[in-house]
């Protein structure tokens, strides 16, 4: 539909405001950054964020800061003593994902149009006809028409360039989570899933930052890799929209395992699915527990698969009554 083709509300002044309002996230270069296209910038993007947060915490692991102690999960000795998989070996695994992840992506990973590229006008102008009669639906003929009249081109705004992108990303996040909850669970309730693919996870009993993607290849591929490719296909995210969403949850998931529960973390402040939640996994009595990943808890808490520390505690008590 071209940009003349629009609802009767949308005047000559309506869409001026369109036309020359924009976001402040918004950019109308082609490339986010000048020297490389955005379909291999989000590929790269996240690799930077991932070893970059991690050096963050490592640097904290190794640093001597008393004032730390307290926020510890785990102390040093522990850490050395309980974990299964050499530093070395962990660096290796991670490499080798990021590796795949971004040979794959390179496949997968459309060059699609960005910034003034995109026909913004002409996508909300579309845009305006359901708006129109989803107005008319809620408000009435009369008071639709003269709402849209007065406040069309905000609403329309607003709907284009903030409701639909946080809901493409929020859905992002949800197919995310929902599929690895799913296939996690399975890793851990069948015997064979376990042994043969996430136990190497799992020789981490001690988390840390950059052994957050310490995984078996294919469990790495098909957990991470694939979940994330799906949420960028099924949300229908634009290659800026992938980019946020995959550096949102690289972030994440090093922070789940950061082995720091830390009151002033946004990302430990966002979710109750933060690395004290995600420690509990990593222990012997939380391992058939909490295997939402990396944003929300809602699967663990409705299908009951949710430990809390009060529950661990209350878990000890019962035990200590029963051994009396």
């Amino acid at each position: 539909m071209n940009a003349t083709a629009a609802p009767a509300f949308l005047d000559a002044t309506q869409r001026h405001y369109l036309a020359t309002h924009t976001p402040v996230y918004y950019t109308p270069n082609a490339a986010v950054v000048s020297w490389l296209s955005d379909n291999l910038f989000v590929l790269a993007l996240p690799v930077v964020a991932y070893w970059t947060l991690s050096l963050v915490f490592h640097l904290l692991d190794i640093s001597e800061w008393k004032a730390l102690d307290r926020y510890r999960l785990h102390d040093s000795e522990e850490l050395r003593s309980r974990n299964r998989a050499t530093r070395a070996e962990v660096l290796w695994a991670v490499i080798l994902q990021h590796a795949v992840q971004t040979v794959l992506g390179y496949w997968w990973i459309e060059d699609k149009p960005s910034g003034a590229q995109v026909d913004h006008l002409a996508n909300m102008i579309h845009l305006a006809w359901p708006l129109a009669r989803a107005a008319k639906w809620v408000l009435g003929e009369d008071a639709a028409s003269n709402f849209l009249a007065s406040e069309g081109a905000h609403v329309l705004y607003a709907v284009y360039w903030w409701a639909i992108p946080v809901a493409k990303f929020l859905l992002g996040m949800f197919i995310i989570d929902t599929w690895q909850y799913f296939l996690h669970r399975a890793m851990h309730m069948n015997t064979y899933l376990y042994k043969k693919f996430h136990s190497t996870h799992h020789r981490l009993y001690v988390p840390y930052a950059y052994g957050a993607l310490y995984n078996h290849p294919f469990e790495g591929f098909l957990l991470d890799t694939v979940g994330a490719g799906l949420a960028e296909w099924i949300a229908q995210l634009s290659t800026r929209e992938a980019m946020l969403l995959f550096v949102v949850s690289t972030l994440k998931t090093v922070d789940d395992h950061c082995g720091y529960k830390l009151p002033w973390d946004p990302l430990q402040l966002i979710s109750s699915n933060n690395a004290d939640y995600h420690d509990i996994h990593h222990q012997v009595i939380g391992i058939k527990s909490n295997f939402s990943q990396p944003f929300f808890i809602h699967w663990d808490s409705i299908l009951g698969t949710r430990m809390t520390r009060k529950d661990i505690e209350l878990r000890r008590q019962q035990q200590k009554l029963k051994s009396s």
